[in-house]
């Protein structure tokens, strides 16, 4: 017996996209310090979020993660390029590009940032996970640390 899974790909949201998928990428179109509270549309109240810095578990948690998130942030945007859908369509892996800009992080200029998130759905989100190179959104734009980040990866590539 041979097992296969069934998925939609789909470049970006339309009709088949399940409804919470869309408002969450609207969300995350519109989302700033200043409007925290929309969380709660998307977001189940006992979520679960990852990426590879932090790991946050219920709502309270992950507001006061943003919200330490966006603190310093100037500018962001997602560029969100691919979703792909499960069969059964209760979760969701979408494909995007991170836009930042922190005053003490690269002097101040646009940070771009591959990555992917993982979401598990049902009438909201209570899986968030998020996959992308820290070295890449954070560490080699540290002064002095980035400059030995790239000095190993030369060594080492």
């Amino acid at each position: 017996m041979q097992n296969t899974l069934n998925v939609t790909e789909f470049a970006l949201p339309n009709d088949n996209t399940p409804e919470i998928v869309g408002l969450f990428i609207e969300l995350y179109q519109k989302l700033n310090k200043d409007n925290l509270q929309k969380l709660t549309e998307v977001y189940s109240s006992d979520v679960h979020f990852q990426d590879p810095l932090h790991q946050v578990d219920g709502m309270a948690a992950l507001t006061e993660y943003f919200a330490n998130l966006y603190q310093n942030i100037t500018h962001i945007e997602f560029d969100i390029h691919q979703i792909v859908l499960s069969e059964c369509q209760h979760q969701a892996a979408l494909y995007w590009v991170m836009s930042y800009s922190h005053p003490k992080l690269n002097k101040g200029q646009t940070i771009h940032v591959d990555g992917s998130s993982l979401l598990k759905f049902n009438d909201k989100i209570y899986f968030h996970r998020d996959y992308f190179d820290a070295g890449q959104m954070l560490y080699q734009h540290v002064p002095l640390l980035g400059g030995l980040i790239n000095l190993l990866k030369k060594r080492i590539g």
